[in-house]
Parts: structure tokens; C-alpha cells; sequence
């Protein structure tokens, strides 16, 4: 059963080396995630062989920087129509995960520095600054073909680029005060997660589908919550076309959440920042993309709501409209009738309730649907004639 966790630190001193209990049996694991470019280094044209280049880094990490990396956890895909690519563009991508980051919390003999959640923290950046720059740049020699690699840090894993894209966005609208005239917040406080498997956030043996009880408990660990909202991936690739990366249709999900203060948020993103989910018993490991929300979802959920509101609203006025003017028998014009007519006797019973509910039909009837009143009127209304 979930719960929340009790922590033994706040969230902003969390440093990156941590893994956090979330509930569920989930947990958020630390990581580094590396994008990888492969370009050629001589006028070679031999194919690309992923497999190869994939050994010859893992050996070199193994052997240079003393990493073990597992093999899943180095991805390369050989860009398409390599015969029609120039020189100087990619032949190939990769992404890089570096997930035990476990021996930043080592210490050497003789070291008597104080491990402070600060240290580790600045630890971690100076080691990831450092590795990066050792790994960019290195030459692949693969049977007398060369390649050359370029590595950038995904955006994921920086906390700080995050948050400098929405310090820029917010401050370019200072000038433009009319915009917080029309309630725009000043400040951020909307994250969004995307690619969780949807039955991590299920409710165990009732649904596959995302629970909202328990996705509001999740993440509730991560600060108080204003509002929450949950999208299938089947509407994600309607809205995207498709444009999701790796993400499959039906079995993960888009999670939108909302804190009650923007300290919340920004403690939020910092740590969803740089790791991965996984559920305790399984070694599948889930890297998601945390990103912020600068297209105010949730206000414009809310005007959508109120303009279906106002349509429905206006929906019934129309029905009560209708049903005022439905015709009235004229009881008056059959008692003036000259003697000796002939006298159409209606059952008033039958013709009323049907009057309303043929004016209650109206409202649904499309207009290109043939429809002929008086047809209908005849064979639903029950009617006698006395001749």
C-alpha cells in the first residue's frame, strides 16, 4: 500500500547522488543521461556498424575513465540514407545512461572533509563537467575507419538550463503588463512528466489505467498539489502527431501537476532532474522527460470547461424556449363551430406529453436527417376522428 515517505532532509538539499522513496514500491534513481553524435573523421565510405562502435566505447569507458557500463545502457541507432549524407553530418546517435554513481559518496584515506549534502552536490557537478569534457571529442579507430564523437548533456539532467528557460520566458512578458492584468501567473508552477508506464500509477489489480489517487499521492511527495491531470498517450499522439520519440501508444502516460507555490515547483523539478523511475522488483528502469509548463494548461482547461458550460446552459434555454411555444389545443374554436360540422375529437391525454417530447426530440435531430413532421405526427399521435 503507498504512502508517502518521510524524509530525513528537505527536497532543495537532496543532492543528486540520492535515491528518493515516492510510494508505491517506486522510487526515483539517480542517473546521467549523455547524448551521443557520431561523425567521420577521414573520406572513408565503409557502412557504419553501430555494434562495433558500441564495443569500442564501452571498452573505452571500462578502461579510461574506469566505468562499467551495462550494455542496455548505451543506445546507438545508425542515422538512415548514409550514402546521401555530406562529410560533416552525423552517421550516427546514442544516448549514454551512467547510473551508479555510487562511488561520488566514497571516500579516500586520509580524507577528512565533512559530506555534506552541499559537498556532494557540487561533487557531482564537478565530476559530470569533467567527464563530459573528457568524453567529447575522443576518436573512434574501428578498422582503419575513424569517427568522431560529440557529447551533450540532455536537458533533462540540467536543472539550471531548465530553469533559466522559464526566468527568460517570464521576464521577456515584464513589459507586457496587460497579461498579468488578465490573471497570468508571474511565476511558473506547472511541471510535466512524460513516458511513466501507466500501470506503475495504476491501482493494483483493479486497472491498467492511471489512478488518480494514487498519481496524487506520488507526487504529492514532491510538494503540495493545486491540480492534477492525466492524458493517455493515444490523446498525446492525436494532439503530436505521433511526434512522442520512443513512447508507446496505450501503456505510458502524460502527467500534468500544479503546486500550491513556485518553491514547491522548483524543489519539484530538481529532483525529478537527472533521475529515473523504478519499481521495486523490476529491472526495468524508466527514464521520463520533466519539463515546465509555459502554455498555462490548466487555465485554459478551465476556460474550456466554462465556454461548455455557457454551450450547455444555452442548450437548455433553447429547450425551455421550444417548450413554451409549443402549440395549445383551441378549445374555444371547437365550442364556435357551426352545427352539423364535422368535429375532429383529439385525445388531449395522448397529443400533449407527445407535443413535449416531440419538441424535446427536435433539439437532437440533425438538419440533414430527412424528417417529415407530419408523417411522424401521424403515426405516433394517437388521434380518432368522428365523421
Amino acid at each position: 500500500m503507498g504512502s508517502n515517505t518521510a524524509f530525513r532532509r528537505p527536497l532543495h538539499a537532496l543532492p543528486p547522488t540520492e535515491t528518493l522513496e515516492i510510494g508505491y514500491d517506486l522510487s526515483l534513481t539517480t542517473r546521467l543521461k549523455l547524448l551521443l553524435t557520431f561523425f567521420r573523421s577521414d573520406p572513408a565510405v565503409k557502412p557504419v556498424d553501430e555494434w562495433q562502435i558500441k564495443i569500442s566505447l564501452l571498452e573505452y569507458l571500462r578502461s579510461s575513465l574506469s566505468l562499467n557500463v551495462p550494455d542496455e545502457d548505451l543506445v546507438l541507432r545508425k542515422r538512415p540514407d548514409l550514402h546521401k549524407r555530406k562529410r560533416d553530418e552525423p552517421v550516427a546517435t546514442g544516448t549514454l545512461y551512467i547510473r551508479d554513481l555510487g562511488f561520488l559518496k566514497h571516500r579516500n584515506r586520509g580524507d577528512e572533509k565533512d559530506y555534506t549534502d552541499e559537498f556532494l552536490e557540487n561533487k557531482y557537478l564537478d565530476w559530470k563537467r569533467s567527464f563530459v569534457n573528457r568524453l567529447g571529442g575522443i576518436e573512434l579507430n574501428l578498422e582503419s575507419v575513424k569517427f568522431r564523437m560529440a557529447v551533450d548533456v540532455s536537458i533533462s539532467d540540467e536543472f539550471e538550463a531548465i530553469k533559466r528557460s522559464w526566468e527568460d520566458h517570464y521576464d521577456s512578458k515584464l513589459p507586457d503588463e496587460r497579461s498579468y492584468s488578465r490573471g497570468e501567473a508571474r511565476r511558473p508552477d506547472t511541471i510535466i512528466v512524460q513516458g511513466v508506464p501507466s500501470r506503475w500509477l495504476a491501482e493494483p489489480r483493479v486497472s491498467l489505467k492511471p489512478s488518480m489517487l494514487n498519481t496524487h499521492t506520488i507526487f504529492s511527495v514532491l510538494g503540495k498539489i493545486r491540480n492534477l491531470y492525466i492524458s493517455g498517450v493515444d490523446d498525446i499522439v492525436k494532439n503530436t502527431e505521433g511526434a512522442i520519440g520512443d513512447v508507446v501508444p496505450g501503456l505510458q502516460c502524460k502527467v500534468w501537476v500544479q503546486f500550491e507555490s513556485y518553491d514547491e515547483f522548483s524543489n519539484a523539478v530538481k529532483v525529478l532532474c537527472g533521475r529515473s523511475m523504478q519499481k521495486q522488483g523490476s529491472r526495468l528502469r524508466v527514464d521520463y522527460e520533466v519539463t515546465w509548463d509555459k502554455d498555462t494548461f490548466f487555465r485554459n482547461l478551465q476556460q474550456m470547461s466554462t465556454k461548455g458550460q455557457e454551450r450547455y446552459t444555452q442548450v437548455l434555454a433553447s429547450s425551455v424556449h421550444v417548450r413554451n411555444e409549443s402549440p395549445r389545443y383551441d378549445f374555444e374554436a371547437v365550442r364556435s363551430a357551426p352545427a352539423g360540422s364535422q368535429i375532429k375529437r383529439f385525445r388531449v391525454g395522448v397529443l400533449m406529453p407527445f407535443v413535449y417530447s416531440l419538441n424535446q426530440l427536435s433539439l437532437n435531430i440533425s438538419p440533414a436527417m430527412p424528417f417529415d413532421m407530419s408523417y411522424a405526427i401521424s403515426l405516433c399521435l394517437n388521434i380518432s376522428y368522428d365523421i
